[in-house]
């Protein structure tokens, strides 16, 4: 049964041991906290319950006493008597600081800056709303085209509309109304990715720390890369990131470490993803058996190699005596 297993899913002997190791060690981790509960059973300690409860009275209490002040206080607030805001329990908290009246002025909605739409009554938020607005883009053209605003009410408008002055519907400059240097792109940049180290990796737009890491470690597991494609089988380099990083790098593939297939041992191949073990080893007894391989059609030659993993393999093959 054990054999089946092994030849079923392809593993070496250290590979299946590893595997067994792993799957009790899986199994001892989720049976420590049974066994834990089962040994030492939870004993509560009678004198701090009670003590937690003698505490559980005692702040609800002071809460009860907290909000009734609180409702007395919000009565006398609604009066709005200074002298009894003053003594107001709650009077530092900003949630009971009043808003300042807006102040109405004629203004053009496409120049005026974040201070004037605070000063018209709108709050920080809403304000960067509209600055992100016009910042993209957007132009008002006449008054109406302020309602398009969510954060702009109707009741907002209403209030605003007599003073609105729209002087032209010719986009300002942003630089200008807002004192923002202007954007300009980063320079394109292209990578040759067999060379690069972490840090040029990390030029690339879409590709953070983490990735340039990972294409380094397959890199090396590899031996280097011989087309572009081949980034797509770095862990968690799908297809939609590769399209997006693609036309920032480029393949050398002279840069790619060959292994000669008629002096390799297995520990040359070690860690190969194109080889398992199975197939490392046939490659070598072939050799034995029939003496060095001559060119890729003698490699062919061996029957465990599949079409595919031959496509894969033939940039990384040597055949020097």
């Amino acid at each position: 049964m054990i054999k089946r297993l092994k030849n079923y899913f392809d593993l070496s002997k250290r590979e299946f041991n590893g595997l067994l190791i792993l799957v009790f060690l899986i199994i001892g981790v989720l049976l420590t906290p049974m066994v834990y509960k089962w040994m030492m059973p939870f004993k509560p300690d009678e004198k701090e319950a009670r003590k937690a409860i003698v505490e559980l009275e005692t702040l609800l209490s002071a809460q009860k006493k907290s909000y009734a002040r609180h409702d007395a206080g919000a009565t006398n607030f609604s009066t709005h008597d200074n002298n009894t805001y003053n003594n107001y329990p709650n009077k530092n908290n900003k949630a009971f600081v009043e808003k300042p009246a807006p102040r109405l002025f004629p203004f053009d909605p496409n120049t005026t800056d974040q201070q004037g739409w605070q000063a018209l009554g709108f709050s920080e938020k809403q304000a960067k709303v509209i600055i992100n607005y016009i910042r993209k883009g957007g132009i008002f053209r006449k008054p109406e085209d302020l309602q398009k605003m969510f954060v702009v009410s109707p009741a907002a408008y209403a209030q605003l509309k007599p003073y609105i002055v729209i002087k032209t519907v010719q986009r300002p400059s942003v630089e200008k109304v807002f004192n923002a240097p202007a954007y300009k792109a980063a320079a394109a940049v292209l990578i040759e990715i067999n060379r690069a180290d972490s840090a040029a990796l990390d030029q690339i737009k879409g590709i953070g720390p983490a990735f340039a890491r990972r294409i380094i470690k397959y890199r090396d597991r590899i031996g280097g890369f011989y087309k572009k494609e081949q980034l797509m089988e770095v862990y968690g380099l799908d297809s939609l990131k590769f399209n997006e990083i693609k036309d920032q790098v480029k393949v050398d593939a002279t840069a790619v470490k060959k292994i000669n297939i008629n002096t390799a041992s297995i520990e040359n191949f070690k860690n190969h993803p194109y080889l398992r073990y199975k197939q490392v080893n046939a490659i070598i007894q072939y050799r034995v058996q029939h003496g060095n391989y001559g060119n890729f059609a003698d490699l062919k030659k061996v029957a465990i190699l599949t079409p595919e993993m031959l496509e894969h393999l033939e940039p990384y093959i040597s055949y020097t005596p």
